[in-house]
């Protein structure tokens, strides 16, 4: 059931029918944005998880319950939310079963909605996967051990527990907006390969493991260790070890570049009930009724901040091992898996390049400029930030 309308949709392009845009601008022109987020596997080469032949149902209720939350002093209702809020898909599962589907922008069920950054965390469950099968011989093996061309190189010599932390230590600016050093990686990775763009990165600021800074390429490190170890993509890895065995119902797609490594960072492309499947996983300690597909004490150790060095523990702990967990562990008593299990999920990562306006602000009173796009995914982060430390805090106080 949509939203009466959505925000945005004529600029999104609702009147042209959602176009779907090209190779050259599909990540930033709005006006393409909604067709080529749910298309993004039509505009570019990509590598595709095949389907479970027997997906794992997913139990509906029978009458959507109503879903209501507070925001300064005021109730508010699922339809407040969405009326103001870029969202393509909202998808509200407890102990597996679908309380809430809904679609806006003309988008359905059987549109392959792209991950963005939540595909960090796929690449992170392979390298626990590949830790657990020997292919990988301990975390703390340089990536240079296995991919060779990083050798002497920052990247390269940085541990894969660090690199899995984002502490690496080397200075990397990632602000979306087309002259950062993401961008100069980018750059150097489609014109060259993966291992010159990471190479073009020289010097540390930091001592390695000291510091947890975001940046992106350090998963595409991650990337390039995968196909070292495994001798394949990591699509074709995942597909028998994960993407089939949680019971996924439509096939997925990650986007790939010339040198045949998967975008890694992001561009993974799924349904969104298989979005949520995965999210059934990870609550289940990385299990399936008796079959174990994730190995427990990797989660454990990629969703435990207690585990995680100070140096690299963010406010929060809002990642350890780059899983985007909505909270990682309210209590040392419990597993945290199955602990944010028992929370609401709060996601306050909206796309950087999708975000619209938070509850704060009117639509008539909407910004367009980049800057304020920015402020507003800030505003948008501190404020899901102070929600979990409330929920963090009513759960320690339960769990006494």
């Amino acid at each position: 059931m949509p939203a009466a309308a959505a925000p945005d949709e004529e600029l999104l392009g609702k009147a042209a029918g959602y176009p779907i845009g090209s190779p050259a601008n599909w990540f930033y022109d709005e006006r393409v944005r909604v067709g080529s987020f749910s298309h993004l596997d039509s505009i570019l080469p990509h590598y595709t998880l095949k389907k479970a032949a027997s997906p794992l149902p997913l139990r509906k209720t029978s009458t959507e319950p109503k879903v209501e939350y507070r925001f300064e002093q005021q109730t508010h209702t699922l339809d407040d939310f969405l009326n103001r809020q870029r969202v393509t898909g909202f998808l509200l599962i407890k102990d597996g079963e679908l309380l809430t589907e809904r679609y806006q922008y003309n988008r359905n069920a059987d549109h392959r909605l792209v991950s963005h950054s939540m595909a960090k965390s796929i690449v992170s469950l392979a390298v626990g996967m590949a830790l657990a099968e020997k292919k990988i011989a301990t975390l703390d093996d340089t990536i240079a051990k296995y991919v060779p061309g990083l050798a002497g190189n920052p990247y390269g010599e940085t541990t894969i527990r660090n690199m899995l932390r984002m502490a690496s230590g080397v200075p990397f600016q990632e602000s979306y907006d087309g002259k950062d050093d993401l961008a100069k990686f980018n750059r150097i990775r489609l014109t060259q390969d993966s291992v010159a763009a990471l190479r073009a990165f020289t010097t540390r600021e930091v001592e390695q493991g000291s510091r947890f800074h975001y940046a992106s390429n350090q998963t595409v490190a991650l990337t390039l260790l995968l196909r070292a170890v495994t001798g394949t993509s990591v699509s074709e890895y995942l597909t028998t070890r994960l993407w089939q065995p949680m019971g996924a119902e439509a096939d997925a797609t990650w986007v790939r570049i010339k040198d045949g490594t998967e975008v890694g960072s992001g561009s993974f492309n799924a349904v969104l009930r298989d979005y949520g499947r995965l999210g059934i996983l990870l609550a289940n300690d990385g299990a399936l009724g008796e079959r174990r597909i994730v190995p427990k004490d990797y989660l454990l150790d990629a969703t435990d901040w207690h585990r995680a060095a100070r140096g690299v523990r963010t406010a929060q702990g809002d990642t350890v091992f780059r899983l985007w967990l909505p909270v990682l562990a309210v209590s040392r008593r419990e597993a945290p898996v199955r602990a944010a299990r028992r929370l609401r999920a709060i996601d306050f990562r909206r796309s950087r390049t999708q975000a619209g306006d938070g509850h704060y602000r009117g639509g008539e009173e909407r910004q367009r400029g980049e800057g304020a796009a920015r402020a507003r995914a800030r505003c948008a982060v501190a404020r899901g930030r102070r929600q979990i430390r409330k929920l963090v805090s009513r759960a320690q106080h339960r769990n006494r």
